[in-house]
């Protein structure tokens, strides 16, 4: 008779924390393309372009020309469509279509390339003592990025010719915050392979005045995207010719100008990346002295060709590429300040 084998579960735990730690590190990359797919999709004014949710049917795009022209005529229905891309054709409507295509089944793959093996890895007990909430933390975090997503772009659907950057921002910085998650994990997994005793690090409070600064500086450049704000001016350091724009509109309140306003956010979002430059400096600076030249060096080159390219992105009248460089590298900023926080807590552990 034929016997039918079966996989026998584990019978002993087999941590593997160094095995997890690249595959975090693999998922972190996916992430940084996935922003900078995202750059472009704003760019190309393309987020708009999917009218619907559908996160299993919406993998295949449309594979015949009658599929193409539905998708195109519930493009049609939409604000932006009437207001800004009236008269578009089919082949214009199929360009902007890929790249919100591509982006969606990006983050689709970043779900699975955490949660399948995530399963596996729980199945075969390799995950260490402590760590298996904090993986499926992260996991979670992506499906609450999905829901973001389509919260985003359903801003932009009935009364709007665009997404709501508040929204956006949201968007954004959940990202960013899973990414600097998969580095601060990976990094603690590092630490465990090398020293099964090694204790994760800790958020120290320098730590926590970085995060901080940083955060601000991330929240202003996801509202002058999602305002356009770098189009106001091509100039630098002044803006149009002054050190605080004309062109401000203070009559809805401090507070709306604030969080409203084109002009302001991106004098805001200009001046305030050297208050933030000048945290990580420090925070290398603090790195280098206790023996981390490596990780400081590589964080002050960061920052460099990051503040660099916000200034390129300003002259060049937001060139688009510059501008998803300049995305992509603060995606980048993010890992390494979030990798030189976690070597600064654990030498405080």
């Amino acid at each position: 008779m034929m016997q039918i084998s079966t996989l026998p579960a584990p019978a002993t735990r087999q941590p593997r924390p160094a095995t997890l730690a690249r595959w975090l590190w693999a998922v972190a990359l996916l992430v940084i393309i996935v922003v900078g797919v995202g750059g472009i999709t704003r760019l190309t004014e393309s987020g708009l372009s999917i009218t619907e949710w559908r996160p299993v049917s919406g993998v295949i795009p449309p594979l015949t020309e009658g599929g193409w022209v539905e998708e195109f005529e519930k493009y049609k229905r939409i604000p932006e469509y009437q207001a800004i891309n009236l008269g578009m054709t089919l082949e214009g409507f199929k360009a902007i279509f890929f790249w919100e295509w591509l982006h969606r089944i990006l983050g689709r793959l970043v779900g699975m390339a955490l949660l399948v093996p995530l399963i596996w890895y729980a199945w075969r007990r390799a995950i260490p003592a402590g760590y298996g909430w904090r993986l499926f933390a992260l996991a979670a975090l992506v499906g609450l990025q999905g829901a973001i997503g389509w919260w985003m772009v359903a801003s932009g659907l009935e009364y709007r010719t665009d997404v709501s950057h508040f929204r956006l921002a949201t968007h954004l910085l959940t990202a960013l915050f899973l990414l600097a998650g998969l580095v601060w994990t990976a990094r603690d997994l590092n630490g465990l392979a090398r020293d099964p005793a090694s204790p994760p690090a800790r958020l120290t409070r320098p730590a926590v005045a970085v995060i901080t600064i940083l955060f601000v500086q991330l929240l202003l450049g996801a509202w002058v995207a999602g305002l356009n704000a770098g189009y106001v001016s091509s100039t630098w350091p002044l803006m149009n010719d002054h050190f605080v724009p004309e062109g401000i509109d203070w009559a809805g309140g401090a507070w709306f100008a604030l969080t409203n306003d084109p002009f302001l956010i991106h004098f805001l979002h200009r001046w305030w990346s050297w208050i933030a430059a000048l945290a990580l400096l420090l925070l290398a600076r603090t790195l280098s002295r206790r023996g981390a030249v490596r990780e400081a060096g590589l964080l002050v080159a960061v920052v460099a060709v990051q503040i660099l390219l916000g200034i390129w992105t300003v002259v060049s009248g937001v060139s688009m590429w510059v501008a998803v460089l300049h995305q992509v590298v603060g995606a980048i900023l993010v890992a390494v300040a979030a990798a030189s926080l976690h070597r600064l807590g654990r030498d405080d552990a």
